[in-house]
């Protein structure tokens, strides 16, 4: 009689609730070191949003199929793999034209070109009503971008965008203004509410309600007296405000780095205890 051909084992599966930052696939021989290819990872399992956005496939209804991949050698020098890691969305909140630029509401929108421009990434692609820009934090891809529709309706540009690149919750990081600050201090968290902030309460309300997401807030202080609070966000600094703000702009990008390459470490914590005393006199 003959016998059957044994059926081939079939590779371990990773434990339920496991994710990681990176996977590592078998390395193409067709790859370079240098070759930079773009495609996101998945979303952790323990997220505790609704299912739409636990699911790595999650797409708005009109959003096309996209991934977002980088390819680099491990470092022991082991050319038959390469590491796949997380792609990051980071989406800077304001207004739209030249009339809001320089203004207080508008500090999400510097620090996405702040980190443009320290990290050569180009904004000139407009895509689910945002300035986008892609490109790499060390080997790690990202989106940039700026929505283009008013603070009001942020969440637009936020949800089909994380939905198209498949970015998952945990790597979308949002940077926004925030009065409860000292003009200049940044706080960088991983999650929280919207604190009345209208950009932030689009974006939740489009991300189904999800407040598991990091954001980069900057603070702009209060209105004086009984300044009207719409009139002071839509007013622009004084020249020693620009200074402070200047300032936690270029500390922001090295938090942003940090973050992108390490998650949430003991740097990211040292930065805000930073931040915080950063104006108290010894």
């Amino acid at each position: 009689m003959k016998q059957r051909a044994r059926a081939k084992p079939r590779a371990a599966s990773p434990p339920l609730g496991e994710s990681s930052a990176y996977r590592i696939f078998p390395r193409s021989p067709f790859l370079s070191n240098s070759t930079v290819m773009l495609h996101s990872g998945s979303v952790p399992r323990t997220s505790t949003c609704p299912p739409s956005l636990q699911r790595p496939g999650f797409r708005s209804q009109h959003a096309a199929a996209a991934t977002l991949r980088v390819s680099a050698s491990l470092p022991d020098s082991d050319k038959r793999f390469k590491v796949e890691f997380t792609p990051w969305l980071i989406v800077g909140l304001g207004n739209p034209g030249n009339k809001y630029h320089g203004t207080r509401h508008n500090v999400g929108f510097e620090m996405i070109e702040r980190i443009s421009q320290a990290e050569g990434i180009l904004l000139n692609t407009i895509q689910s009503k945002a300035l986008i820009g892609i490109g790499c934090i060390g080997e790690v891809p990202l989106v940039l971008a700026k929505p283009q529709a008013y603070m009001n309706f942020s969440g637009e540009s936020v949800a089909p965008l994380a939905a198209y690149y498949q970015i998952p919750l945990r790597h979308i990081l949002l940077v926004y203004d925030e009065m409860s600050l000292p003009n200049g201090v940044m706080r960088l968290q991983p999650k929280g509410g919207h604190g009345q902030h209208s950009g932030l309460k689009s974006a939740m309300a489009h991300l189904d309600g999800c407040r598991e997401f990091p954001r980069l807030s900057i603070g702009i202080g209060n209105p004086p007296g009984t300044m009207d609070v719409k009139a002071f966000l839509l007013q622009k600094f004084s020249s020693v405000e620009r200074e402070q703000i200047d300032e936690a702009l270029d500390q922001g990008v090295h938090a942003v780095r940090a973050l992108v390459l390490k998650g949430f470490s003991q740097r990211i914590s040292r930065f805000n205890t930073g931040q915080k005393y950063k104006y108290h006199k010894v």
